[in-house]
């Protein structure tokens, strides 16, 4: 089972990461596409209405002074509008003279002003219109009372005739004052009607003979009164019947239609711009000079929007803003419980004692596969716990019970308390010394305490003491032992440890062989090799024979000799040399054991 590094595709952290980026990115995104739509939305509405409080007071004052000759009565309309706006509202000259101010605040002197009040040159931006001259400028067009009067009743003569024929219509004042009568029906209703308004009345003719001298001068005479078509003015402008006074003058300087061509664009604007600056001329005493206009805020003195949260604007916020957060809620949960149900499973398979069935290839998955691992070591530990307590107890049960066996006999006089007998506990009593220190051992090396002293060794010296030291066992057991050693190899080993190991391998070889055969140790640089021609271990049991107390022979007695340790031992004394050993056997031919050191 590897047991590398995670790739970085299935890690937690990764997976975690990409989670919260995501996250974070979506709430940023949201928030930030908040921001922007409410403050585009509330600075739009701030400003639409600054613009049109702008324009108010642009047209409030337009009008003011299409109507006066002075600024003597703004201050009032100013500070009244003030008061209701919540601005700062400033009137002064072209020479930045104060006019009129509706509080006080900081100094406008080289402030940028919101507009200039003309109404003879209006703000066509603020205004929306194409006419730069107010309407309401009629300077000495406008009729007195009694001529107002006089054309009032006759166009409410008008409109009861229109009624009366089934129609209807309205009257509305230009702001000259006179009456001007919209029909709703056929146009033949008002032919129908003989009450008709004059083209002039005498209030009229006089300035408007005046501005078509004035237009003359600057456009030239119409070709017709050049012509002699008409004996003046008067007659001619009461033929022309125009619409408006502007478009009289326009007609008094064009003459009739037949006559000049109004298909010249070019003469026709030179006239109308004859007219606008005749107008302008003639309506200057009239109206007031022009102004420049501030509309500040009170404490700054600035003419920048400010804007504030409305209602609408605020619950936009908190509703967008908790839908967010409700999402970053349920997608953070529903990451987490896929997160988190791997462990709980394992947590489960903890409690249980049971493998956690955990397929993820993340941290999870390493962790379930090492708590497997883990769960695993620790029955197959148990397991060994239980068999070593009952082989331990079987090996000891053994030569104790010998022991017993004969000290009983003695003391009941059934054997002789001789020499013999002696030699017996004793050999007994040796047997238990040997199990004892061979689980000495083990203890040690599984506590990670064994201690091992290596020095430069020669090998030759440690296994001609391991090989003489076996020998009365083997001419006992009528086994041949020899020794081969390539050289005189020296490797870094502890000694005594050493020939603890290759004594064992060497006895378990002289056991496991039978009479007449031969054990066989040779040397080749840092390599030890035991060879035996014994009995040989079946390919299924190799994997077990270093286990404690295992035995291919389950049927042979201690008769044999050996604590069952031995093997065991070299395994862990190998290990502890950071060496490694190594089995090779044929059932019927023997067996070979491979010791590689450092």
């Amino acid at each position: 089972m590897s047991r590398g590094r995670v790739p970085l595709r299935h890690s937690l952290v990764t997976r975690l990461l990409v989670t919260s980026v995501l996250i974070a990115i979506a709430a940023t995104a949201a928030t930030a596409w908040l921001a922007v739509s409410t403050a585009t939305r509330a600075i739009r509405q701030e400003q639409g209405r600054s613009l049109t409080e702008d324009k108010g007071v642009y047209d409030m004052l337009v009008g003011y002074g299409a109507t006066h000759a002075d600024w003597s009565g703004a201050p009032a309309l100013i500070r009244a509008r003030s008061a209701k706006l919540g601005r700062r509202i400033t009137l002064m000259t072209a020479d930045r003279v104060v006019i009129a101010d509706s509080g006080p605040g900081p100094s406008l002197a080289a402030a940028r002003p919101s507009a200039t009040v003309d109404p003879l040159n209006l703000d066509l931006a603020l205004t929306g219109g194409t006419e730069r001259i107010d309407a309401r400028a009629v300077g000495p067009f406008r009729l007195p009372a009694a001529e107002r009067a006089e054309l009032r009743k006759v166009a409410e003569d008008q409109l009861s005739c229109v009624r009366r024929i089934g129609s209807d219509g309205r009257i509305t004042e230009l702001p000259n004052g006179r009456p001007a009568l919209t029909v709703t029906g056929p146009d033949k209703v008002i032919a129908a009607c003989e009450a008709k308004l004059p083209a002039l009345t005498r209030a009229e003719a006089k300035p408007l003979g005046k501005l078509g001298a004035l237009v003359t001068r600057c456009a030239g005479p119409p070709p017709e009164y050049q012509l002699g078509v008409w004996p003046d003015f008067s007659t001619y402008v009461q033929k022309a019947e125009p619409a408006d006074l502007k478009d009289q003058a326009v007609a008094t300087a064009l003459g009739p239609r037949e006559l000049f061509d109004l298909g010249n664009k070019r003469a026709t604007a030179r006239i109308r711009g004859c007219v606008e600056k005749s107008r302008r001329a003639m309506l200057q005493p009239y109206v007031a000079p022009p102004a420049l206009l501030f509309v500040t805020d009170p404490d700054t003195g600035s003419d920048q929007t400010r804007f504030t949260l409305s209602r609408q604007n605020t619950i936009r916020i908190v509703t967008t803003t908790g839908g967010v957060l409700l999402a970053t809620i349920f997608i953070t949960v529903l990451v987490g419980r896929r997160l988190i149900r791997p462990l709980r499973a394992l947590t489960d398979a903890a409690d249980r004692h049971t493998p956690a069935l955990v397929s993820t290839q993340d941290e999870i998955g390493r962790l379930a596969r090492a708590l497997n691992d883990s769960a695993e070591r620790r029955d197959r530990a148990e397991a060994q716990r239980r068999a070593m307590v009952s082989d331990v107890a079987h090996e000891l049960r053994t030569p104790l019970t010998n022991i017993r066996s004969w000290l009983e006999a003695a003391q009941d006089d059934l054997a002789p308390t001789d020499g013999q007998l002696l030699e017996l506990l004793h050999e007994e009593a040796v047997l238990l010394q040997h199990i004892i220190d061979d689980l000495s051992d083990l203890s040690a090396a599984d506590a990670g305490t064994l201690r091992i002293h290596p020095e430069p060794t020669y090998v030759r010296d440690v296994l001609v003491q391991a090989v003489d030291s076996q020998r009365a066992p083997a001419h006992a057991a009528g086994v041949g032992l020899a020794m081969e050693v390539d050289g005189d190899p020296v490797v870094a080993a502890d000694p005594v440890r050493l020939r603890q190991m290759v004594g064992n391998l060497v006895s378990n070889g002289i056991r496991y062989t039978p009479r007449g055969g031969s054990v066989t140790v040779s040397a080749q640089g840092s390599t030890i090799t035991v060879r035996d021609t014994g009995v040989g271990i079946a390919a299924e049991n190799l994997p077990k024979i270093f286990d404690r107390f295992w035995r291919a022979d389950e049927s042979r007695s201690r008769a044999t000799g050996g604590s069952g340790l031995g093997l065991a031992i070299v395994r862990k004394l190998a290990d502890a040399h950071g060496g490694t050993v190594e089995v090779d056997s044929t059932p019927g031919s023997g067996t070979t054991f491979t010791v590689r050191l450092p």
